[in-house]
């Protein structure tokens, strides 16, 4: 999408600070970290949300989720982490393109 934040990131329009990058996704540490470790692991292929999956996307997510650990590791976060994916703007969605952020650290906060 040609106004899309996220995919203006993919494409270098914007900078980012990359952690991965392949055919399928791109990883990048969130510009406003909420934890010492702020991941945002996003598709190439723009999804609105979390709820705009088909399964068409079954590979695509499960390849997603299977790099969540492997990218925690990555950035040093040994003893765990959280994931959250947040969908549509009652949800906490700011952004219109599907993505996981991943938080660790000690500063890691709580649920309010």
């Amino acid at each position: 999408m040609d106004d899309c934040l996220f995919c203006k990131i993919i494409a270098n329009e914007i900078p980012s600070s990359k952690v991965y990058e392949d055919d399928e996704l791109f990883a990048f540490k969130d510009l406003y970290p909420k934890a010492d470790v702020h991941i945002l692991v996003i598709p190439k292929l723009h999804i609105e949300s979390l709820d705009g999956l088909t399964s068409d996307h079954q590979n695509l997510i499960a390849k997603m989720m299977l790099k969540l650990p492997e990218l925690a590791r990555d950035q040093g976060l040994k003893d765990g982490f959280r994931t959250i994916i947040n969908t549509g703007p009652g949800g906490g969605q700011e952004v219109g393109h599907l993505h996981m952020h991943i938080l660790g650290g000690k500063n890691l906060p709580g649920f309010k």
